[in-house]
């Protein structure tokens, strides 16, 4: 017979959460969060669900062990576990929300759509309104195709990619960790079990920001390269002509340009990547922020191309997307709240704003505490990332263990530094004070040049491994 756990809170549109509820406590004091509830909840999800967690990002692996919360409900910036402790989010829903928690008009948008049916036998007028949105949004894009996530509107890419061209091989850009769970991706990871040898054959890596080794790549597989396929932008800028460098290639190669903007765009800017550098890909993949949480994702591109997955074209037909959920009323109502959010409210510039503070501020305090060399931000201001570095530099899981678990004592939940737009400065305050504590521990495990101590129980653990 299982514990009854605590189910989530039921809330009224504005009612008041209550507070963190434990004092933040360090490790190096001998304090430790209480997740007992969380710990249950953790081993009856493994039971259950394979891996205990939905996305592999979201797995219990990904922190220190035995302090992995599981969630009872959101608000805004702010999220509480099933043991009552509240934290100040980053990296919300994986990056995808974006305006915060359960944001009302987005909400709002979603409950007009719920009443009218979610789901009909013919388009529904909401597909028309989302895509003339979507276009006016993102005016780089001639048509637009809806789907429900990441995964297959990247691999529709690839698809219509390789029908328009008659090629057979995908050029990744192999600096960026994530483009599909399909086979041509997942075939060149460490979790390839399952996936023929032969898929992976046709995927070749091209470096970020090299363009002759770009070029040597699609010279290397003349007339075999249907699409080079990159995320415009990353935790470094693009280097000046970069992006219309490769706009240039595939032109003169005769392959199709794709921009994965599943994190860049809205981040960015409204029209991610491609409208803030200003250079136009052949194709665009959108999701993530898009919906706030809400399951929509979207390909966009050139008339000439998306129109060989439509009914108006004399051209064998491409299987382009058919989704039997990718056009539900309230997840395009959400995205579309969304966008129109973000362009009324100038969404982009604030988190930039709040990220240039966050940044700003760990980097005072990782420095004063004589670690600044070793708890490292990188990215975009919109997208925060940090690293964890050890005493020679190099990346480490045990002092990522370390860090996480000092930031989960002060009430921070914080995989990332992705910001949303829900933070407030007091939130940021509270994040650099508790970033400022960890850092004293981290010091303390350098100068012992042996976190272990620190870490408590296994360290984190990369996503993609071979082995459990």
């Amino acid at each position: 017979m299982s514990t009854e756990l605590p189910r989530p809170t039921e809330l009224a549109p504005h009612t008041e959460l209550p507070p963190h509820t434990n004092v933040p406590q360090h490790a190096d004091s001998g304090g430790e969060l209480c997740l007992s509830r969380s710990r249950l909840a953790n081993e009856r999800l493994h039971a259950l669900i394979p891996g205990g967690a939905h996305t592999y990002a979201k797995g219990d692996d990904q922190y220190p062990e035995h302090l992995a919360p599981v969630i009872s409900h959101g608000r805004g910036a702010h999220v509480w576990d099933i043991d009552g402790n509240r934290y100040v989010e980053y990296g919300s829903g994986l990056r995808s929300v974006s305006l915060g928690h359960a944001h009302p008009r987005v909400n709002e948008a979603v409950r007009r759509e719920l009443d009218r049916g979610s789901n009909f036998v013919r388009p529904s007028i909401v597909e028309l309104e989302a895509a003339e949105r979507f276009l006016a949004t993102v005016p780089t894009a001639e048509m637009v195709k809806f789907a429900k996530n990441g995964s297959d509107v990247t691999t529709a890419a690839v698809r219509l990619a390789r029908a328009v061209t008659g090629r057979p091989r995908v050029a990744i850009c192999g600096d960026h960790p994530f483009f599909s769970v399909d086979d041509w991706f997942i075939a060149t990871t460490p979790m390839s079990a399952g996936i023929p040898a032969t898929a992976a054959e046709l995927t070749v890596a091209f470096p970020y920001g090299n363009l002759a080794a770009t070029e040597e790549v699609l010279t290397r597989y003349r007339d075999e390269v249907a699409c080079l396929i990159l995320e415009p932008a990353g935790h470094t800028e693009p280097p000046p002509g970069y992006l219309e460098g490769l706009r240039a290639l595939a032109d003169r190669h005769g392959c199709v340009l794709i921009f994965d903007e599943m994190i860049t765009g809205l981040r960015w800017s409204p029209a991610g990547a491609q409208g803030l550098y200003g250079v136009v890909p052949d194709l665009s993949t959108f999701g993530k922020a898009l919906g706030n949480g809400f399951a929509v994702a979207a390909l966009a591109g050139r008339r000439e191309l998306m129109e060989r997955g439509g009914l108006r074209d004399s051209r064998d037909r491409v299987f382009l997307l058919s989704t039997t959920h990718g056009a539900e009323t309230h997840s395009l109502a959400a995205a579309m709240a969304v966008q129109a959010i973000y362009v009324q409210e100038g969404v982009t510039a604030q988190l930039h704003a709040l990220g240039e503070r966050l940044a700003r501020g760990v980097r005072d305090v990782a420095a004063a505490m004589g670690v600044g060399d070793h708890v490292v931000v990188r990215g975009r201001a919109s997208n925060l990332v940090f690293a964890t570095l050890d005493q020679n530099g190099q990346p480490s899981q045990p002092y990522r263990t370390l860090f996480l678990r000092q930031l989960l004592a002060g009430g921070v939940l914080a995989p990332s530094f992705v910001v949303s737009s829900a933070l407030s400065e007091a939130d940021i305050d509270q994040t650099v004070e508790v970033v400022a504590q960890a850092c004293a521990v981290y010091r303390k495990a350098l100068d012992a040049a042996d976190p272990t101590p620190w870490v408590r129980g296994r360290p984190v653990k990369p996503v993609f491994r071979r082995l459990a």
